[in-house]
């Protein structure tokens, strides 16, 4: 896979490093990545995916851009308002690198698609904030073989995570907590969606790659107002009704 001088040029800071080069740069334009939401996490992951280079980005969200959004989905402008999210982001994200193929499906992610939206990726990233979705999207990674970098936010915390087949992320969420609440309930810092988000595209690309160590059965958390992390291990839960044996 060749590239044009324009992009030597563009990755020119990727090429340079050892963990990457052009055999890494090759392996991203070859990348197909599904970004399940295009909200607060999907917003800096899909633009970071985009810069880095990787060749197909499929964007899958449901929802018109709202005033609300601007505080922390830094894809969009007022411009946008009232436009489908996979819509005014695949346009920014094409004018950030043209050499990138972005496609959006504006639609929820559900049990009934879920299955056939994956397999058309290599990687999945899942930045949605409601549990149902997020089941959805671990089951069909699961069940298809596809790795999965799930983020979350709330407040001033936020976490990332890598899951496969086995710990799968019901291994640490096996049922809905009854308490479970969504940013528009709870409130969320901006800035926040963009140490998640852009964490989570490190993970991503790190897999892709294959450079460094992922974070594969262990979640990072992050505590944005005393500025600490911790990391703690996942283990497969072998009664998980996912990927349990």
């Amino acid at each position: 896979m060749e590239f044009s001088d324009a992009e030597v040029e563009r990755y020119a800071r990727h090429l340079v490093l050892r963990e990457v080069g052009g055999p890494g740069q090759q392996k991203l334009k070859a990348a197909r990545v599904l970004v399940v939401g295009a909200g607060g996490l999907g917003a800096p992951v899909s633009l970071y995916l985009a810069a880095a280079g990787v060749g197909t980005i499929i964007l899958v969200d449901p929802d018109a851009v709202d005033a609300s959004n601007l505080q922390r989905q830094v894809i969009y402008d007022e411009a946008d308002l009232g436009r489908p999210k996979v819509e005014a982001a695949a346009e920014r994200l094409g004018l950030l690198n043209p050499h990138v193929e972005v496609r959006g499906v504006r639609a929820a992610l559900t049990e009934r698609n879920a299955r056939e939206l994956v397999v058309e990726a290599d990687l999945v990233l899942d930045g949605t904030d409601d549990f149902a979705t997020r089941f959805a999207v671990n089951a069909a990674c699961v069940a298809e073989g596809r790795p999965l970098v799930s983020g979350a936010i709330g407040r001033w915390t936020g976490q990332v995570g890598v899951f496969g087949s086995a710990p799968c992320y019901r291994c640490l969420v096996p049922e809905i907590p009854p308490d479970a609440e969504t940013c528009s309930a709870v409130g969320v810092v901006g800035a926040l969606a963009g140490v998640i988000g852009s964490m989570m595209a490190l993970e991503a690309i790190k897999l892709i790659t294959g450079a460094g160590e992922p974070l594969a059965g262990r979640l990072l958390i992050f505590d944005g107002l005393s500025g600490e992390t911790r990391t703690v291990r996942v283990g497969a839960d072998p009664a998980c009704e996912v990927c349990g044996r």
